[in-house]
């Protein structure tokens, strides 16, 4: 008997085994969130697209919450403390279904639930995380302003002491989740730098216009946080952290999401480009069985499964510690962009009903566009590998 007839068979699914780095968990994890996208959003999330609203997005975080998914890597105050790859894996599968979903849990647990959880005082944790985990309060987080995106250190959006309170008053902008969120975390100027508070959104003065007339992430809400003299009492402010390193560590943490996340975009785009493939006919036969076709599917497989394998990579550093943002910054550049190259060439095998929400590559590619640009745009993350790689600071 050759070895070669000892080997598993090739699976078109994971070319590359990587199923086999999955524990028993892992795997039950996965099928869990899967069962639930496909059951719950991907019937419906064309139309919700089309229509540009995510309509029952409460009912849909209690459900969410019910999954464990809602601050899902952290631990106590009711989170699943689940490991960094089980994390990654749920936003895989969720983006798989559409970005849109995605980033309402990783802005809940990733941005808003993680400041409270890592900087908050316990009554802060005591107070909103259990209501979060369950999705009961869907959270915001807001840094990024009308004029201050990239550079989240001229924001504008200052709190000034007032007694004992806080009277808070500023902008922000692109803020998922903002217009349904019962609780904000709002980075603001304060003169002790830049501090974080923890804003009820029914605080007088808060107000959250939901942003209309986009063609991308359109099954998501996405609004402005508006304050106008938000008073805070004391306990508002986190009280561990001063500085950029709070905003910017949750944005660490959300990135590693979305380095998962893009794959199952890519991942569903890809799917249908190789099912059309295998079942269009043109001169005779199917388009799959051209040489041309052949080498765009294997491509996409080649850079589709190393961004997982690169994810996988990534979550097992988090889960051991040893985790450097330089490398959430590698895995979210090289995997939005691959994703994103993914959509469109399966656009291209898909001909015309490419441009169809009958087909999720369009929506996906859109989407993409999207990521491409929050939590860091491509330019941002070349330079942090830059500076990495020679030392020099080349941001200013």
């Amino acid at each position: 008997m050759s070895a070669s007839s000892k080997l598993p068979p090739f699976d078109p699914a994971d070319p590359l085994g990587i199923d086999d780095l999955l524990e028993p968990e892992d795997l039950a994890i996965r099928d869990t969130v899967r069962g639930w996208a496909t059951d719950r959003v991907l019937p419906y999330v064309a139309d919700w697209y089309e229509k540009g609203e995510l309509p029952g997005i409460r009912d849909l975080a209690r459900e969410l919450g019910s999954l464990g998914a809602l601050g899902m890597s952290l631990t106590g105050y009711g989170c699943a403390g689940a490991t960094a790859v089980q994390y990654g894996l749920a936003c895989l599968e969720l983006e798989a279904a559409d970005s849109g979903i995605r980033s309402l849990v990783s802005v809940q647990g990733s941005l808003a639930m993680y400041a409270i959880h890592r900087f908050g005082s316990e009554e802060q944790k005591q107070e909103w995380l259990p209501r979060m985990a369950a999705g009961e309060v869907i959270g915001c987080f807001g840094l990024t302003e009308p004029d201050h995106g990239s550079d989240p250190a001229g924001m504008r959006t200052h709190a000034e002491r007032d007694g004992d309170d806080w009277v808070l008053s500023g902008r922000k902008m692109w803020i998922t989740n903002g217009s349904v969120a019962g609780v904000a975390v709002v980075w603001a100027q304060t003169e002790d730098g830049i501090r974080g508070f923890v804003v009820p959104t029914d605080s007088p003065g808060f107000a959250a216009p939901e942003i209309k007339h986009k063609w991308s992430l359109r099954a998501s809400v996405t609004s402005e946080l508006v304050m106008d003299d938000v008073r805070l009492p004391a306990t508002a402010v986190l009280p561990e952290v001063t500085g950029l390193r709070g905003p910017l560590s949750c944005l660490s943490h959300a990135r590693y999401g979305i380095v998962w996340g893009a794959m199952g975009a890519a991942r569903s785009s890809f799917e249908s480009a190789l099912d059309y493939a295998k079942t269009r006919e043109q001169f005779g036969r199917p388009i799959g069985g051209f040489q041309l076709t052949q080498a765009k599917l294997a491509d996409m497989a080649v850079e589709l499964h190393k961004g997982i394998l690169l994810a996988h990579h990534l979550g097992r550093r988090m889960d051991a510690g040893r985790l450097r943002p330089e490398q959430v910054s590698f895995g979210k550049l090289n995997n939005v962009r691959e994703a994103i190259e993914i959509c469109r060439t399966a656009r291209t095998i898909l001909g015309a009903n490419g441009i169809s929400l009958e087909y999720p590559v369009m929506r996906h590619a859109t989407n993409l566009e999207s990521v491409l640009t929050y939590e860091g745009t491509v330019e941002m993350h070349q330079l942090v590998l830059g500076k990495a790689l020679t030392g020099l600071d080349a941001f200013r």
